[in-house]
């Protein structure tokens, strides 16, 4: 998930360059997350760490970066002194950032070590060794202590190494300073590591992405003097001589011949960590995570069920489930919705359609072949099981974080990255800055309730498609593949603004020609100008990501057009193989990753009787995949509000509970509350 990167240089190497290239790397590693960074470095018999809960490029402008840096990097450069640092830019997964201790680089047991992903079984680690001593919530702690306990019991650290990776479910990528030896230990079980040498040997660097060590080596000027930047693939590690910058591979393969990767001892280091630096409001101010005792009051619960109770009266199609308030919904004389009038089935393509298109363009030597956007969801889950596992394909994996990816989704995620060895490309956004966006767009609209400007809380992630554009060119992939559902349609949410759907029943999911966006914004600015709240920070923001969704041109194929798309199949592949976890608050597998959803669905229920389930539920009835009855009782289960997660969100925004769930209920209902 984090971004990880490093540089080792012999004596009189690199000069001032070692600098250079440290900074680009700090900088660019930013892009995969926001949220802390730090830094490990040799300073003479010692490890020094300096970490802080706020970005690189903000610690990199501080007097105790250019002290460390100075003491770590420049000193020993102008001195002809050698060079090793590693460093970590993070996106909080395990463990608040406000805390020390959950930030990276993480030293334990005389070892130093930075990771990057997320191990899902943390807890059960700690709980299966009840001789490690835990300090923080942070998952790479219960990694590192292992990896020393190991080591001390194998007489072996590249033994320990791999002992403690066969424990570990999840993703992780490490690199680590153990105190005794005079090397650095990089290892991945995904292969999201990449690393380049000198050609005359007097450096070696590592980063998480090819694009983030390649432009580094750039910018300081090293592009001439460097060797092919190299993926380390997924299972395999590295042993890297801090004085002779020798590099030996080595597997992680339980019994693997440990001889191959001979470890060279130092003088042992002490390990010092530099006082923390003080942490900005607004991270002390940072939400804090769902909790067990999220319970509904008892007014909640009691509008909840007044609320269902009229909205079972609603009319509902006779063929499907869509109710009468769903906007042109055109239920005629016999109980028919416009839907089912002109339903056109969607019929899969095939897998060897798929193979077809994808024949062409198959490197079959080991390169990276399509880009495949992984949100953490059951769909996007499934597609990357099938391309790695059925098709052999070479997929990199790609997440855009904007703040409302859960940790469900986000360890979700790697567990199949984890297992299927999948590259895992995280672009972070700065998540409290589009949390701050929702926030006053949200406090806004609970002023004028309007159902039709709630696609403003999401606006903020449709940069997804921009970020996929860009590391479709980056990584050099000829596709990108994406898990659309076709039977998750929302016109409805364009239909809350005025727009009828006649005419748009080809299951696409941008329909909107020129007329109908110009409509579509006169709708946005006339209700902004009666809602002057509207107008503020989050504008830019929206304004792009109105032009990303409506009138961008993505590119891209669809997975679901080739491969027929079955619930029970898709669900019980991904919890049987990779054990995908499910809610806590719901029976539902759809939806659970998206901070936003219960939220948005929720006011949709309340005030117009349905959610998405409504006409995703409709849409399989109408494909024959459930009976009518079947998507009744799952709508009506789908639809029960999700307290927990409506917690987290309003936590998580900075919007108070209580008063936007009662502003919720008191809109008007499209429904009548009384027989």
């Amino acid at each position: 998930m984090c971004g990880i990167f490093g540089v080792i240089t012999r004596r009189n190497a690199l000069g001032a360059k070692a600098e250079d290239l440290l900074d680009a790397l700090f900088r660019l590693s930013e892009s995969r997350g926001k949220e802390a960074a730090g830094l490990a470095g040799i300073s003479g018999d010692t490890i020094r760490v300096l970490k802080s809960p706020v970005p690189s490029s903000l610690l990199a402008r501080t007097p105790a970066y250019a002290d460390y840096v100075d003491a770590v990097v420049r000193s020993p450069a102008r001195g002809g002194g050698a060079v090793a640092v590693i460093g970590h830019s993070r996106l909080v997964t395990n463990g608040a950032q406000t805390e020390h201790g959950n930030n990276q680089p993480v030293s334990v047991d005389d070892l130093v070590g930075i990771h990057n992903g997320i191990i899902v079984n943390d807890e059960a680690l700690w709980r299966a060794h009840p001789e490690l001593v835990r300090k923080s919530e942070v998952d790479t702690e219960v990694l590192l202590r292992l990896v020393r306990h190991h080591a001390g019991r194998d007489g072996s650290f590249v033994g320990g190494v791999r002992s403690a990776f066969a424990e570990l479910d999840g993703v992780a990528n490490v690199a680590m300073f153990a105190s005794e030896l005079d090397q650095l230990t990089v290892a991945t079980n995904n292969g999201s590591i990449y690393h380049c040498a000198d050609r005359d040997g007097g450096w070696f660097a590592f980063a998480s992405e090819r694009y983030i060590l390649e432009t580094a080596i750039e910018k300081a000027g090293l592009t001439q003097r460097a060797t092919a930047v190299t993926q380390l693939v997924a299972g395999a590690g590295l042993l890297v001589d801090l004085s002779s910058i020798e590099v030996q591979t080595f597997s992680l393969a339980s019994g693997a011949d440990s001889g191959r990767a001979v470890e060279k001892n130092g003088v042992r280091r002490a390990i010092r960590e530099d006082a923390p630096l003080p942490v900005p409001e607004r991270v002390r101010a940072a939400p804090r995570r769902p909790e067990a005792s999220d319970v509904a009051p008892a007014w909640f619960v009691e509008e909840h069920e007044r609320n269902r109770e009229a909205i079972a009266r609603l009319r509902r199609c006779v063929r499907c489930v869509q109710p009468e308030t769903v906007p042109f919904v055109g239920l005629d004389d016999a109980g028919v919705c416009v839907d089912c009038r002109h339903h056109q089935p969607i019929v899969a393509k095939g897998r060897e359609a798929l193979e077809r298109v994808l024949a062409p363009h198959r490197t079959h030597d080991g390169r990276p072949e399509v880009l495949v956007p992984l949100s953490g969801g059951r769909d996007s889950c499934y597609l990357l099981h099938y391309l790695t596992t059925e098709l052999g394909v070479k997929a990199i994996a790609y997440t855009y974080d904007w703040g409302m990816v859960t940790d469900l989704a986000r360890r979700n995620a790697s567990r199949l990255c984890g297992k299927l060895g999948v590259e895992h490309i995280i672009v972070s956004a700065d998540i409290a800055q589009k949390r701050e966006y929702i926030r006053l767009n949200v406090e806004a609209w609970l002023k004028q309730p309007d159902l039709g400007l709630i696609p403003l809380f999401m606006a903020g992630d449709k940069q997804y498609f921009h970020h996929a554009e860009q590391l479709q060119r980056r990584t050099g992939v000829k596709f990108q593949i994406w898990g659309n559902n076709r039977l998750e349609r929302s016109d409805f949410k364009t239909g809350f603004c005025g727009f009828d759907r006649a005419g748009y029943h080809d299951n696409s999911l941008f329909h909107l020609g020129p007329v109908q966006n110009a409509r579509l914004v006169a709708y946005y600015l006339r209700a902004f100008a009666r809602n002057r709240g509207y107008l503020n920070r989050s504008i830019p923001d929206t304004a792009f990501s109105y032009f990303l969704y409506f009138l961008g041109q993505p590119t891209y194929l669809d997975f679901y057009d080739f491969v027929p798309w079955d619930e029970d199949h898709v669900v019980k592949t991904i919890i049987d193989e990779y054990g995908w976890e499910l809610a806590t608050d719901t029976t539902s597998t759809w939806r659970i990753g998206d901070g936003t959803a219960a939220f948005y669905n929720y006011i949709y229920w309340t005030a117009a009787g349905f959610t998405e389930s409504d006409t995703f539920r409709s849409g399989q009835v109408r494909a024959g995949a459930r009976s009518r009855d079947h998507a009744r009782r799952v709508v009506d289960e789908e639809n029960r509000p999700r307290y927990e997660s409506l917690a987290w969100y309003c936590r998580t925004i900075g919007v108070e509970l209580e008063r936007t769930l009662r502003a919720i209920n008191a809109m008007p209902k499209l429904y009548p509350r009384h027989p």
